[in-house]
C-alpha cells in the first residue's frame, strides 16, 4: 500500500511540475493550448527516446553475431 501511495504522490508531483512549466512558459491566457503543445512535445520526445533505445539494442545484437 505504501508503494501505491508513493507512486500516487510521485505522479501528482510530476503533473503539477508539468503544469508549472506550462504556466511559466505560456502564461494564464494560453494555458490550455500550451498544455497541449507541451504534452505533444513530451510525447514525441518519449517515443523518439524509445525508438533510439530499440535501435541501439538491435545494433548490439548485430555486433554480437
Amino acid at each position: 500500500m505504501a508503494l501505491l501511495r508513493g507512486l500516487f504522490w510521485f505522479v501528482l508531483f510530476v503533473f503539477f511540475t508539468f503544469c508549472f512549466v506550462v504556466l511559466f512558459e505560456y502564461g494564464t491566457h494560453d494555458f490550455a493550448s500550451g498544455f497541449q503543445k507541451e504534452f505533444e512535445r513530451v510525447k514525441a520526445f518519449a517515443t523518439d527516446a524509445a525508438k533510439t533505445s530499440k535501435d541501439k539494442d538491435k545494433d548490439k545484437a548485430k555486433d554480437k553475431k
